[in-house]
């Protein structure tokens, strides 16, 4: 199953296939599934935490964008121009997450200059355990999948 941004051509979907599934069947599958995105082939007993991850995974990047632009209107900007900036911040992040050849800990590192601005407010993230945080969130959805699926 794709997940919202499949709406806009920009899913991430997993399959797995069943006992009776041919490579012909899955051929099909994934053919379809790359129209609104793309696909991946993961063992059945991996699709709870695909989902947790990618199928519920836009929503944590929505509550990033609407803590960052609350922020920004606590901090002086106009709500339409922090909702824009971290619109388009977000979209460059991921085309560089994307496009380039460098892992997520490696373009954070690059944003960061040693005593700077960015590497302040990174140190309260940390400080408030964005990392394991959102880990946790994660391994929740994954056991709420679990329980779903009975």
């Amino acid at each position: 199953m794709p997940n919202t941004p499949a709406l806009v051509g920009e899913g991430a979907a997993a399959m797995s296939g069943g006992s009776d599934a041919t490579e012909v069947d899955l051929a099909w599958a994934e053919l379809i599934l790359d129209a609104v995105g793309m696909v991946v082939r993961v063992p059945e007993s991996q699709l709870d935490a695909v989902t947790a991850v990618s199928g519920s995974g836009p929503a944590y990047v929505f509550l990033i964008a609407e803590a960052m632009i609350d922020a920004g209107v606590i901090q002086g900007l106009d709500r339409a121009t922090a909702d824009a900036l971290v619109r388009q911040t977000l979209l460059g992040s991921a085309r560089l997450l994307i496009d380039g050849d460098w892992d997520p800990a490696e373009l954070r590192a690059r944003v960061a200059s040693p005593g700077g601005t960015t590497e302040a407010a990174l140190n309260v993230l940390q400080a408030g355990k964005l990392q394991a945080t959102l880990i946790d969130a994660i391994a929740a959805a994954t056991k709420r999948s679990q329980e779903l699926a009975g």
